[in-house]
């Protein structure tokens, strides 16, 4: 009996080892099943698939959480000009504005820069986009006219929405450009308008009942060929130039000119009218500082200039100066001043201007451009 009894109780213990090792084995082909199943979709999602690229990208196109704008970037306005790219009217706008499955509408595709693009209209807003209450608009590229995945196109948008009162074009824009890639195939604004500003017939924006016009106008910057340089050199080795004129009263020519100089990488010529030129003529010195005309500007260079022009005192008083402040260009070679100093001053040889007849001029240089040009 006892041993009978041993017996059962060894097969009892037996059962229950098997039953607890058959569901810890259970339990841990389950726990592998699952964590299988998880690592697989999680590659499925990842893995790089031709056949699932469109709905992979149309998934990142509809969540434009990663589309934000910040609404310190965004200018809005009102134009004249209409839209350029596209133009989307509709007639029977309401009708979207009820649906509670039609979340967007959009435009069928339009080339600007070799590729296609769609404009993209919520009329309810972009929910995921906190777009909520308000009109969302925005712009897809078709990736398929992509050249190579990882291409970027760099775009201008500018959206409009044509107010009927103001005969005019409510437009917003961003004051950064927009870099569309596979990756990212949308971009606009969330919140353009208020679902109720827009829809207020007394607004503008829907008008003879149902009817309301949206456009877009995509432009594709380009990356400057051409450009230049501007310099402005104001510390010279040697700055100023000296002309001593003697027997001036002899002089009978109306203009005489001085050596050339140079200072500046730019040749010079000072030029005296003994007699005055213009409003200074018989009652003033004139004096004028001319590019030398071995210097051969382009039709549209211009040479910017800082100097003094100066009669000097040679009785060590004070000198007679003015400061000139000009452009030279080949239309433009000289500037001046045509009324310097006076000839009741200048003939007056207790005020040291003219010495035994002789005159002493001098320019002082201060500043002087240069312009480089590319290509």
């Amino acid at each position: 009996m006892t041993s009978h009894y041993r017996n059962t109780i060894s097969i009892v213990s037996l059962l229950c080892c098997l039953y607890i090792t058959s569901a810890s084995a259970r339990s841990s082909i389950r726990q592998y099943t699952d964590d299988f199943n998880t690592n697989l979709q999680q590659w499925s999602r990842t893995k790089p698939n031709v056949g699932e690229v469109n709905y992979v990208d149309k998934l990142q196109e509809i969540s434009s959480r990663d589309y934000k704008v910040s609404a310190s970037n965004a200018v809005k306005g009102l134009r004249d000009r209409p839209p350029s790219s596209y133009t989307l009217k509709m007639e029977s706008f309401n009708t979207l504005l009820k649906s509670n499955y039609a979340e967007r509408y959009e435009s069928r595709p339009f080339a600007v820069g070799g590729y296609n693009w769609t404009l993209v209209v919520y009329p309810n807003g972009n929910k995921k986009d906190s777009g909520s209450e308000y009109l969302s608009l925005y712009v897809a590229i078709d990736n398929s006219t992509l050249v190579a995945a990882h291409q970027e196109v760099l775009a201008d948008l500018r959206f409009y929405i044509f107010n009927n009162n103001e005969r005019k074009y409510f437009t917003i824009q961003d004051t950064t450009v927009w870099r569309f890639n596979v990756f990212k195939t949308m971009w606009g604004f969330s919140q353009v308008l208020p679902v109720d500003t827009f829809k207020d017939p007394k607004n503008g924006y829907l008008y003879d009942g149902d009817h309301c016009e949206f456009g877009v106008d995509v432009i594709i910057p380009s990356i400057a060929e051409n450009s230049e340089l501007f310099s402005a050199t104001e510390k010279f080795y040697n700055p100023t130039f000296t002309w001593t004129i003697r027997g001036f009263s002899t002089l009978l020519k109306d203009m005489y000119s001085s050596d050339v100089f140079t200072i500046g990488g730019r040749s010079w010529n000072i030029q005296v009218y003994p007699n005055g030129r213009g409003e200074g003529e018989g009652k003033f010195l004139s004096m004028f500082l001319k590019l030398n005309g071995e210097e051969k500007l382009r039709p549209y260079e211009k040479v910017y200039v800082r100097a003094k022009l100066r009669v000097l005192n040679q009785s060590k008083l004070n000198n007679v100066q003015n400061q000139l402040d000009s452009w030279f260009s080949r239309a433009v070679p000289s500037w001046g001043f045509r009324k310097l100093i006076s000839f009741d001053d200048l003939r007056d040889s207790s005020k040291g201007f003219l010495v035994n007849d002789m005159l002493m001029v001098q320019v002082e240089m201060e500043a002087v451009s240069s312009t480089k040009y590319f290509p």
